[in-house]
């Protein structure tokens, strides 16, 4: 792990920010591990997170309240499904709906643009965006922290098996993504 080292701290938080635009809760986790282990640092990596969440579902939003409903006509069967349920759950569930959609599997990427196509208004999105992303980056960069103090209890030398839990947790993060890709291809009748 050492000599990745100069090239995680001179790029880590760049990729932490541009895959947490996207969606990552895998490499917050390794980020808050690295972190422990003193390559990243914790308060970074969360506001870090922060604004790449934060950042990535402003953007949707935005395009969503544009153009959403001229857009939504020409998307997929998923992402009109997927856009159908946003809906429900924003109408049963409303504000707790929007703090939380993060951490609901299958609408976590549709939400921002459904929920700009809904007309929620742009100022109370973005101050519960805000709320919601920085308890996001807080969640998950401290577990990644915390998982580092964890494997430290129980290794007295966690570089000799760092590779391995990196690995462990990135395979982990291309399984559900792969997971997430054929499910979703099932649904539409498309090969993945």
């Amino acid at each position: 792990m050492e000599q990745w080292e100069p090239l995680i701290r001179e790029y880590g938080y760049i990729v932490l920010f541009v895959v947490t635009f996207l969606e990552g809760e895998t490499i917050l986790l390794v980020a808050g591990f690295m972190a422990q282990q003193g390559i990243l640092d914790l308060t970074m990596v969360v506001l870090t997170a922060f604004a790449g969440t934060f950042f990535g579902d402003q953007l949707y939003f935005q395009v969503g309240y544009r153009w959403g409903k001229r857009i939504l006509g020409r998307l997929s069967a998923t992402w009109q499904e997927r856009s159908r349920r946003v809906e429900q759950l924003l109408h049963r569930y409303d504000t707790w709906f929007i703090l939380g959609f993060r951490f609901v599997y299958g609408v976590r990427n549709v939400t921002p643009f459904a929920l700009g196509s809904y007309g929620i208004q742009p100022l109370r999105f973005f101050l519960l965006n805000g709320l919601a992303a920085l308890i996001w980056a807080l969640i998950f960069g401290v577990c990644g922290f915390v998982f580092g103090h964890t494997i430290d209890a129980f290794f007295e030398q966690v570089s000799v098996y760092a590779y391995f839990i990196l690995g462990g947790l990135l395979g982990l993060g291309v399984v559900v993504v792969a997971w997430r890709r054929f499910r979703q291809s099932g649904k539409t009748g498309q090969t993945p």
